[in-house]
């Protein structure tokens, strides 16, 4: 049985990544489960200097999901580096930096900073931020800005770059194809979709932010049909996400075009909902004799 897949150029032993910032920087789960038999672990997103992100209230259960408004809280890149980095080289699996800027420049020197870190296989980048040259538009809604922003983070890096697209577009195929002529070798498919939650009883927010991004369960129709969409678009390899809670769950995001699978929202209801995700999948290729996991991406039948 062959489990492994090629994103981009980033060799993988299986399909089963862990998303940015539902994983911390990693080591934080070491105690959960082995890390060893992961095929990535994604580390929350990364900026070019600490964030403290948003006042609480950042999180809000919904139905079969969460709100979430942490605002990019990291520890910064450097730290990442100094404090994170060397406990992850310990393991077997391939390792990927999420990151993320305020301006194009910002952009194009975190992924010059993170590909001359010995450790990091491939870098994602998160495109779903505000950009302040052009009056706090974000880079993943606007077409231009997209293959402007990818294209410089390309000529920074030689490494594996991935870009995550944001759901909140007219469409997301347009989206593709932009960060794909910017020089994308891989596309996640998706980030969170914006939402809100009200007290009643107070009339206030739920969310200091007012607005976050809904993950979860609720998400995931909407998710599969952005990746079927992306898939027929494009031609360069999709990491699905959004609402994977089962190995089922997975293999519908590898049958509507995803040749690998990102585990976010369901690693804070079980810890090792990767690891489960990863013998669902098993146990699905056994059940229907398959013996190459790539041999159903894009296999839907209409």
């Amino acid at each position: 049985m062959n489990l492994s897949v090629n994103i981009g150029g980033l060799k993988l032993k299986n399909p089963v990544i862990t998303a940015s910032g539902t994983f911390g920087y990693g080591v934080e789960y070491e105690e959960f489960l082995d890390l060893n038999q992961i095929g990535a672990i994604t580390v929350k997103g990364l900026s070019q200097h600490p964030a403290k992100g948003n006042l609480p209230g950042r999180i809000w259960e919904t139905p079969c999901g969460m709100l979430n408004a942490i605002g990019l809280q990291n520890i910064g890149i450097d730290a990442f580096i100094k404090e994170k980095l060397p406990e992850l080289r310990k393991y077997d699996t391939k390792i990927i930096a999420n990151f993320f800027g305020d301006t194009i420049e910002e952009y194009a020197e975190a992924a010059a900073r993170l590909s001359a870190a010995e450790g990091i296989h491939a870098l994602e980048m998160n495109i779903s931020c505000p950009n302040k040259q052009a009056g706090w538009i974000a880079f993943g809604t606007d077409p231009a800005l997209t293959e402007k922003v990818v294209a410089a983070a390309r000529k920074a890096t030689e490494l594996p770059l991935i870009v995550k697209l944001s759901p909140n577009v007219t469409s997301i195929a347009d989206m593709a194809k932009a960060a794909v002529d910017g020089g994308a070798d891989a596309l996640s498919v998706i980030n969170t979709i914006t939402g809100m939650a009200i007290d009643i009883e107070t009339r206030r927010p739920r969310l200091s932010n007012i607005v976050g991004g809904l993950s979860g369960p609720a998400i995931r129709p909407i998710a599969l049909q952005m990746v079927f969409q992306t898939f027929k678009a494009v031609k360069v390899p999709i990491i699905g996400m959004g609402g994977i809670m089962t190995g089922g769950d997975a293999i519908e995001f590898i049958i509507a075009g995803a040749s690998a699978v990102a585990v976010g929202t369901a690693n804070f209801v079980n810890p090792a909902a990767s690891i489960e995700i990863l013998k669902g999948i098993k146990d699905y290729m056994a059940r229907h004799q398959i013996d190459d996991i790539n041999t159903l991406t894009g296999g839907i039948i209409c």
